[in-house]
């Protein structure tokens, strides 16, 4: 990838790619961290897979990635963005925000690393915590510093505090589905829909909405539906054209961020 600019031409290489829970932008986290069991692989890419090259990174908890928001590539940017925060009706700038409606479509998460495998020539990070689309492109890696990267007092602006969270009830059905599909591919996918159901992933312009609603988490369709005082999975059903790839591989470019 390259971006010409006044000041010169610059290359930006892609180091890795992601292997997430997460097929489709809807009910992505809007932040990291914030789905604990939101898991995904990073597979890192010749000539960047050598272990020499990730020496040393297996002493960190967590560590950032930088990435392109390669799902909204065609969108283009925007100068100003609506961000869910603000209900999705009041603009910001662009640089004000995570929207990934960015002029050079960058993002960061600060994701945990649960593992770094070196395997058949092969190296990849298992992450957890993570808010990143399947096939996200990422094009580097760094340590989280608890020391400097955590701000003592620092201001959220417009995004602050918590957000209310509504129980997640499972119907019958589903939480007899996810039993099954945990044995078969050890995934607790009934912990990962509530982590990320009770967090409401709804557009701002329907929250008053008593829609149904559909997501996509590996190879699982859920269905759901927001009622007064808790959501309700209704169904979990298997696409036979998106075969599981393992216990451990599984990665969010959500709606306009924070």
């Amino acid at each position: 990838m390259e971006e010409k600019t006044g000041q010169g031409e610059f290359v930006i290489r892609v180091i890795g790619v992601v292997r997430s829970c997460f097929t489709e932008k809807f009910g992505i986290p809007r932040q990291p961290g914030m789905v604990r069991s939101a898991t995904a692989r990073l597979e890192l890419l010749p000539p960047f897979n050598r272990e020499e090259m990730v020496r040393g990174l297996a002493q960190f908890s967590h560590i950032w990635l930088i990435f392109i928001f390669h799902a909204t590539l065609g969108e283009g940017w925007k100068p100003t963005v609506r961000p869910p925060w603000l209900g999705g009706r009041k603009r910001v700038g662009v640089f004000a925000s995570r929207s990934p409606h960015r002029p050079n479509h960058l993002g960061m998460s600060a994701v945990r690393l649960e593992a770094l495998v070196h395997r058949g020539g092969q190296t990849w990070l298992e992450l957890s915590g993570i808010d990143l689309l399947d096939g996200t492109p990422v094009i580097d890696i760094k340590p989280y510093l608890p020391y400097s990267d955590c701000v003592a007092n620092a201001s959220g602006g417009y995004a602050h505090g918590g957000r209310a969270e509504l129980p997640v009830v499972f119907a019958a059905e589903p939480s007899a589905f996810c039993r099954r599909y945990r044995e078969e591919t050890g995934r607790d996918l009934e912990v990962l829909i509530e982590e990320m159901i009770r967090h409401d992933p709804r557009p701002a312009c329907q929250k008053g909405s008593k829609t149904g609603y559909g997501m996509l988490l590996w190879d699982v369709n859920i269905r759901w539906a927001a009622h007064e005082n808790h959501f309700l999975v209704e169904e979990c059903r298997q696409v036979a054209d998106r075969a599981p790839a393992g216990p451990g591989a599984s990665g969010g470019q959500g709606a306009e961020n924070p």
